[in-house]
C-alpha cells in the first residue's frame, strides 16, 4: 500500500475528480460535511472542487491510496485586508472516505497540511470538529491541537442538537512563538501620541476602489436615488469604459444590470460580455442574477464574483447553495434605505434590518457584503459611514461601502473609518469619478490599494 498527498494547483483529470466526488459523497452520507447532510450529486460537488482552484486564498491538498484519491482537505487564509490575522489560517473540509480509514491516510494528510501551512508562514493553524467525530478529534489531539472552546448548537442532524469543539495548533517553534506573542501582546502608544498619522496615510491593510459601471439599455449611465427615471447618461460604450479604468490603474471592476434588477433576470448581456472581454480585471457582477444557472452561466463566462441582492431575501438557500459550489465567489449586495432592506431594483423595501441580513449571509458563506444607503446614492453627499462602521463591526467578513460618494473627502472620511474598523475593506465609486468631480489617481492614492 502506497500513501501520497499533494497540494491540487491545476484542475483533475476526469478518473482523479470522480475518486474524489466517490470519497466525498461517501464521508457526506457517513456523518456529513461541507454544510451537506446529503451528497448534493456529482455535478455540484465537481461544480465546488473545481471552484475551490480559482480562490487563491485556499490551498486545497488530496491523499492517495495506491493512486486513488480517498481523502481532501483546506487550508484557508484571510482576505489580504485582514492584516491582523496573516499569520493564521483555517483548516477545514478536512475527511477520508470511510471505506479507505484506519490505514493512516488522515494522519498523512494532517501532516502535509501542516508542512504546507509552515510554508506559507502561518503561526496558527484552527479547525472545528463536530463531537461525535471522535477519530478526528484523537487525530487532532495526537498532532498538538489544544481544545480551547466549545460551540453548544454546532450543528442539527437527524433531530439532533450536535455540539462543536474549537481546536488550535500553534506551529512556531518555543522561541518563535515566544517573539510572536510578545510582538502582538501590547502596542505601543507612547511613539504613536509623539508622530501623528499625516493627512495622506493609509489605513494598514489598505482599502480597494470598485469604479462602478451601471448598464441601462445597453448603455452606461448613473442613477439618483435608484430612480431609472433619474438616470444621466455617460457612455454608449461600456467595454471601452471598462477599458479606460483599467488604463487609468484600478484592478477591480463592480457592473450593475440595471435593467436586469428590475426584470429579475439578466438583460444587458452584450454589454457585459462586451465589459469582460475587454480587460482582464475581475468584474464583479449583480443585477437580475436569481437562479443557479444563471450564477453558472456569469462565472463560466468570466465574471469573477456574483452578487446577489433580492434573491438573499428571497431565497436564502439559493445564496447558500451558491456560497457551497462556488467558494469566495458569492457576495451579498445588501441595499437599505434607512436601514431598512430594499429589494427588486430597490423598488421595494421589507420590513428585515440590513445588519439582520448581513449576519444571515455570513452565515450563509458569502465572500463579502456590498452595504448601499440608496437614500445617498448618486447624490453626492457622502457615505453613511455610521450605517457602513456598525455593520463592518458585526460581521467577520469584508464590507464594501456604496452609495454617496461625492468628493475627495468622503474617501478620506472612509479611509480614516477604516482605520478602526479593518473589517471595511473597499468602496464603490461611480458619479463622482463620471463627473470628474474625483481624479481616478486621487482616489487610488487616498484609498491605498485598488
Amino acid at each position: 500500500m502506497t500513501i501520497t498527498c499533494e497540494r491540487v494547483v491545476s484542475p483533475l483529470p476526469p478518473e482523479d475528480l470522480d475518486a474524489l466526488i466517490e470519497a466525498t459523497s461517501a464521508g457526506i452520507l457517513d456523518g456529513g460535511g461541507f454544510g451537506w447532510l446529503q451528497p448534493p450529486g456529482h455535478q455540484a460537488l465537481a461544480r465546488y472542487f473545481e471552484g475551490l482552484l480559482l480562490v487563491p486564498e485556499r490551498s486545497f491538498y488530496v491523499v492517495r491510496e495506491n493512486g486513488v484519491i480517498c481523502g481532501a482537505g483546506q487550508l484557508v487564509r484571510p482576505p489580504s485586508s485582514y492584516e491582523a490575522h496573516a499569520a493564521t489560517a483555517n483548516l477545514t473540509g478536512f475527511f477520508v472516505a470511510p471505506y479507505a480509514r484506519g490505514r493512516g491516510l488522515g494522519r498523512a494528510l494532517l501532516e502535509a497540511m501542516l508542512k504546507g501551512a509552515k510554508a506559507i508562514g502561518c503561526k496558527v493553524v484552527n479547525c472545528d470538529i463536530r463531537e461525535t467525530h471522535v477519530a478526528a478529534i484523537g487525530l487532532f489531539r495526537s498532532f498538538g491541537f489544544e481544545h480551547w472552546g466549545t460551540h453548544p448548537y454546532y450543528a442539527r442532524i437527524g433531530g439532533q442538537t450536535v455540539r462543536g469543539l474549537f481546536l488550535s495548533k500553534l506551529l512556531a517553534n518555543e522561541n518563535e512563538a515566544a517573539r510572536w506573542q510578545s510582538s502582538i501582546a501590547m502596542p505601543d502608544t507612547s511613539s504613536a501620541a509623539a508622530s501623528p498619522v499625516s493627512e495622506t496615510a493609509v489605513p494598514a491593510h489598505g482599502l480597494t476602489l470598485y469604479p462602478a459601471i451601471d448598464l441601462k439599455d445597453g448603455t452606461c449611465v448613473r442613477l439618483r436615488r435608484g430612480e431609472m427615471e433619474d438616470a444621466t447618461h455617460y457612455s454608449d460604450d461600456p467595454g471601452a469604459q471598462a477599458k479606460l479604468f483599467a488604463e487609468a490603474g484600478c484592478r477591480h471592476l463592480h457592473v450593475v444590470d440595471l435593467n436586469g434588477a428590475f426584470a429579475g433576470r439578466s438583460t444587458n448581456i452584450p454589454a457585459i460580455e462586451s465589459i469582460v472581454k475587454a480587460t482582464n480585471l475581475p468584474v464583479q457582477l449583480g443585477g437580475g442574477i436569481r437562479d443557479m444557472a444563471a450564477i453558472e452561466r456569469w462565472l463560466e463566462a468570466g465574471v469573477s464574483r456574483v452578487i446577489l441582492g433580492s434573491v438573499a431575501v428571497k431565497d436564502p438557500e439559493l445564496v447558500r447553495q451558491a456560497a457551497r459550489a462556488f467558494p469566495d465567489r458569492i457576495v451579498a449586495g445588501i441595499d437599505a434605505r434607512q436601514g431598512r432592506v430594499a429589494t427588486e431594483g430597490w423598488a421595494e423595501v421589507s420590513e428585515l434590518e440590513a445588519n439582520d441580513l448581513a449576519l444571515r449571509m455570513e452565515d450563509a458563506g458569502v465572500a463579502a457584503v456590498i452595504f448601499t444607503e440608496i437614500t445617498r446614492d448618486g447624490m453626492l453627499a457622502g457615505l453613511d459611514l455610521e450605517q457602513t462602521a456598525d455593520m463592518a463591526r458585526r460581521l467577520s467578513i469584508p464590507v464594501i461601502a456604496s452609495g454617496g460618494v461625492g468628493s475627495l473627502e468622503h474617501l478620506k472620511a472612509l479611509r480614516d473609518v477604516a482605520r478602526d474598523v479593518p473589517g471595511i475593506s473597499g468602496a464603490i465609486v461611480g458619479r463622482a469619478l463620471y463627473d470628474g468631480r474625483i481624479k481616478l489617481k486621487d482616489a487610488l492614492d487616498v484609498l491605498g490599494s485598488c
